[in-house]
């Protein structure tokens, strides 16, 4: 007997057609399609824009009863299901009671060519929660049921609409707080992933057949495949999973941001840098050292490069309670950071807290600043060099924004912005995909090790 957990597995691998093809006959497994499937039968609707004030607000109705249950409430010159599909028509929502709702436009959109292949019916209200509330309360009493959460994605994916990588793309889109981020996730919902995915695949089911035909037919006169052959197109595949891998850490960072923490020691200039960055006062700047002493958060987008960025408490020994545990908290932040800014002040004196620093962040990603150079020429710049061991040091000052246009530029060259603005780069964004490719890749492994261990190939067919 499948459990629920297995039904749901499937269900997001296969479409409801190929379900009923390949299930049990067992009751339960029955009893629980068949509630999966009359949910499908159901129409639906929901607001699709965002709770609060604006100029309008959508409502979007699909199923097979779409038109039927539209026509129920809107009020025009005809009826919708006299109308052609996608046209727009003026009309007004009325209640059971024959009262007008709002005046609004309604979109005919029937299947196959809509988002969920199924029959929808777009109605546009005037926006606010009490009017497209107030109309979407009418669609449910007409007959439609309350969407779920993600419901008209689900549906676009269980009628063959979309993929599995398509699908979380949408949410990424929704999500996503950067323009690359957005090309990315819109590009994955075009298929730049699946593409990629269903070519390795392709290839591997090419050569799985030719290898199961050799192993079948021996006797028959058939061009046998080599184990060269079956090395090389493993091999291949395996790069091409390799690759897709590679982007993996990139794919996070465009989708949840690079995690960046500014240290060094107190009244070297964090908060300003925060502050410049963020182009607001977000962290309170004073003269007096030790003036922040918990970590502050802010998320920014640096020339189009997505950062939460972290401002720390200045990083030396010191006998106060408070502002020792927020050194603490300092050196629990770098840890956990994907980018560490260290930073120096060019005006002062280079010494052993500021060696000691770079010292704690020679392990991360990391970019050093000098900064107040606006107040003249920083006398320690060689020496900062000398102890960054490699890392790239700019002169910068906080306070007038000069040699930030640097640091925007490291950090795409650290984190190799450059390829991920390729409109046409697949970028793997999220743990599932990751998964995956890491057990294909290890799969693939295992065929070309098996070949180089001079196996037979019916050894070898077993990972592809």
């Amino acid at each position: 007997m499948w459990s629920l957990e297995k039904f749901r597995a499937i269900m997001c691998l296969m479409n409801f057609a190929e379900y009923e093809r390949t299930k049990g006959s067992n009751v339960i497994d029955l009893f629980i399609c068949k509630k999966g499937l009359d949910k499908m039968e159901r129409t639906i609707a929901a607001i699709s824009t965002p709770q609060g004030n604006g100029g309008i607000a959508v409502i979007r109705i699909s199923g097979n009863d779409a038109v039927k249950v539209a026509d129920k409430v809107f009020f025009g010159s005809k009826k919708l299901a006299d109308c052609d599909t996608h046209t727009v028509h003026y009309g007004f929502i009325k209640n059971e009671k024959g009262e007008k709702v709002d005046e609004v436009l309604a979109t005919v959109m029937l299947a196959p060519k809509t988002f969920t292949r199924e029959d929808v019916v777009e109605i546009s209200t005037h926006g606010g929660s009490t009017a497209s509330r107030a109309v979407l309360d009418t669609i449910i009493r007409a007959g439609a049921y309350m969407a779920e959460p993600g419901e008209f994605t689900k549906r676009a994916f269980l009628n063959g609409r979309i993929d599995l990588s398509q699908a979380e793309a949408v949410i990424d889109i929704i999500n996503s707080t950067n323009e690359l981020a957005q090309r990315n996730a819109l590009s994955q919902l075009e298929g730049s992933l699946s593409k990629e995915i269903e070519n390795v695949r392709n290839e591997l089911v090419h050569l799985a057949a030719q290898m199961q035909v050799t192993i079948d037919y021996p006797d028959e006169d058939l061009e046998d495949i080599t184990t060269d052959d079956i090395r090389n197109v493993a091999h291949d595949c395996k790069n091409r999973v390799n690759k897709l891998l590679s982007t993996a850490d990139s794919g996070k960072i465009l989708r949840d941001g690079i995690k960046t923490v500014i240290v060094g020691k107190p009244n070297v200039g964090k908060s300003s840098l925060l502050n410049s960055l963020a182009r607001e006062e977000r962290a309170i700047v004073t003269d007096i050292a030790g003036t922040t002493r918990d970590v502050i958060e802010e998320y920014i987008n640096l020339d189009g490069i997505p950062l939460m960025l972290i401002d720390t408490a200045g990083i030396r020994n010191t006998d106060d309670t408070v502002e020792k545990i927020g050194v603490e908290k300092s050196i629990k932040s770098i840890e956990k950071a994907d980018l560490v800014v260290v930073m120096i002040d060019g005006s002062g004196f280079f010494g052993d807290e500021d060696v000691e620093v770079l010292h704690a962040t020679k392990n991360k990603k990391r970019i050093v600043l000098i900064n107040k150079t606006d107040l003249g020429q920083s006398k320690y710049v060689e020496a900062v060099k000398a102890k960054a061991n490699g890392s790239v040091v700019i002169e910068v000052s906080a306070k007038t924004g000069m040699g930030l246009d640097i640091l925007a530029d490291e950090i795409r060259k650290v984190y190799n912005f450059g390829e991920l603005a390729r409109e046409d780069s697949a970028v793997i964004t999220n743990m599932r995909h990751k998964t995956a490719l890491i057990k294909a890749g290890e799969a693939l492994g295992r065929v070309v090790e098996a070949i180089d261990m001079n196996m037979p190939s019916d050894i070898a067919s077993i990972d592809i």
